[in-house]
């Protein structure tokens, strides 16, 4: 039987603590945030529902009644564990667990949370080695003896991207902390559940627990993801209310959670108020700028990042590429291109190419930007193609008709199945005059049973999401919105544009 995501009982003595409604934009030109990688998120199980049992008092050594067997161990051996697991290489830890294991030997309550640890860093080809582990705590009673035990199997299979899993730990545990409850959070956070993060903090704090730092650190981040300036600002509140020190790593997070959401006057007054900022904190402040339009504040912060001698990130030049795309400065973006590899060591990622792409071909240079892909040291995926092809269309001419063959047949053979590069290129060739062409293209889709996904997009009134979907007149105001359309149409400046075929296009409407 599915087990529903429990409402929190009515508590007045609590309703202040309890966030607002999270709102989840459904518009699909919504940007995600570096250096988060799309991932899908796991199907949810019933086990997904992070139900809550009784609370009970925290033992934080296992007792006679709880153990059924005490496990054998040999201590100059799993001593051994935590050092390796702390080092640079996690393989060495596991490696050494398994010959522990085959020897005979088990892990005690204090070496088990590092060798999850190690499985954790190695995800998600660990899946299977930590699913045994799991089931050797089990059998020991390891796994409901200590606290931090489950806890780390639940860090493990959120790093393997099993929520579902993650969560059957946190329904079967019997005694929570504060960081149990942080890891469940954490572990719907980093598995693109940000929505879930609000219900669990309500249950969190219905069961009786007082949220810390890292609690909010992590509603900060699904805000930003989400959206949700309100939710956000009252995650931000909370913390002031609670007088609840302003670490580096929760400021940041407030500080990316202010950006994201379009409020960058926020974000920049609390930056500016930070004792002390770290990489990441300059790298969200920069990401912000460049998501928001703001591209040569963008740049020069980075000058202010570099005279407060501290080195970039890969997020950084990231933040960076996209300013350059958006402001047209394509010598710019070369030369930070160039800077992160050479000047700072940095090993470009499969989004730095394809934010390099969108630079060259944003601002019309195709060709170069072809090249870019071709001279590329690792094999592009789809999404630098569909960049090169997107950028086509914002430049469609006859000279770039060969680009989009090439560019074409590539997405045909990494996606055969997706119905919008058909629909992109089937209108760029109709722009050109390229009728056959395009009707080749919308034929393919018909045969294979492809269908046009409709445009959508949402925007937030009164707290409430308006949404609506290309071609549906059915939206409830939909006639108010063409009449406003129509009034600012009416009352707007006159302007001259570039392109005649726009006033041949007004005077038909």
């Amino acid at each position: 039987m599915t087990r529903s995501w429990p409402r929190p009982r009515p508590s007045s003595a609590r309703s202040s603590l309890r966030p607002p409604p999270s709102r989840t934009s459904s518009s699909s030109t919504r940007t995600s945030s570096p250096p988060v990688a799309s991932r899908p998120s796991p199907t949810p199980s019933s086990a997904a529902s992070f139900r809550c049992p009784p609370r009970t008092s925290i033992s934080p050594t296992p007792t006679a009644s709880s153990s059924p067997s005490r496990p054998r161990r040999s201590t100059s051996s799993t001593s051994s564990c935590p050092p390796l697991v702390a080092s640079n290489d996690p393989t060495a830890a596991t490696d050494l667990f398994i010959a522990l294991r085959r020897e005979g030997l088990r892990p005690d309550a204090h070496t088990l949370p590092h060798v999850l640890k190690a499985l954790a860093r190695l995800a998600p080809g660990s899946l299977p080695l930590v699913a045994s582990t799991h089931a050797d705590a089990v059998k020991s009673g390891l796994a409901s003896a200590v606290v931090y035990v489950p806890n780390a199997l639940m860090a493990a299979y959120s790093a393997c991207r099993q929520l579902a899993r993650a969560a059957q730990v946190f329904d079967e545990m019997s005694r929570r902390t504060v960081v149990s409850w942080n890891t469940a959070l954490t572990a719907c956070a980093d598995n693109d559940r940000h929505d879930r993060c609000v219900g669990l903090f309500a249950e969190m704090v219905e069961a009786g627990f007082e949220p810390d730092q890292t609690t909010f650190v992590v509603m900060l981040s699904a805000a930003a993801e989400l959206g949700n300036l309100a939710l956000g600002k009252w995650a931000h509140g909370q913390v002031v209310a609670r007088r609840l020190d302003m670490t580096l790593q929760l400021g940041t997070a407030a500080v990316n959670m202010y950006a994201k959401c379009g409020s960058v006057s926020y974000a920049k007054r609390l930056f500016e108020r930070m004792t002390a900022r770290n990489v990441w904190t300059w790298s969200a402040m920069i990401v912000g700028y460049s998501q928001n339009g703001m591209a040569w504040e963008a740049l020069e912060l980075f000058e202010r990042m570099k005279r407060a001698s501290v080195a970039p990130n890969y997020v950084t030049f990231l933040g960076l590429l996209s300013a350059c795309s958006h402001a047209g400065l394509v010598d710019e973006g070369r030369r930070f291109f160039h800077e992160m590899q050479h000047a700072y060591g940095i090993k470009p990622m499969m989004t730095h190419y394809s934010a390099m792409v969108d630079v060259l071909g944003r601002n019309g240079r195709l060709q170069e930007a072809y090249d870019f892909v071709m001279d590329m040291p690792v094999k592009a995926d789809p999404v630098v193609w569909r960049t090169l092809l997107s950028a086509c269309q914002l430049h469609t001419s006859k000279d770039c008709i060969d680009i989009v063959d090439k560019v074409q047949s590539r997405l045909l053979e990494l996606e055969p199945r997706r119905s919008g590069n058909y629909v992109i290129v089937a209108n760029i060739y109709s722009d050109i005059g390229s009728w056959d062409k395009a009707a080749k293209a919308r034929r393919v889709m018909r045969e294979v049973g492809m269908k046009k996904m409709a445009g959508e997009s949402c925007v937030e009134v009164g707290g409430h999401f308006q949404r609506f979907i290309s071609g549906d007149e059915s939206s409830p105001g939909f006639d108010l919105a063409c009449r406003v359309l129509h009034e600012l149409n009416i009352n707007m400046k006159k302007w001259e544009p570039a392109d005649k075929l726009l006033l041949m296009r007004d005077a038909d409407l």
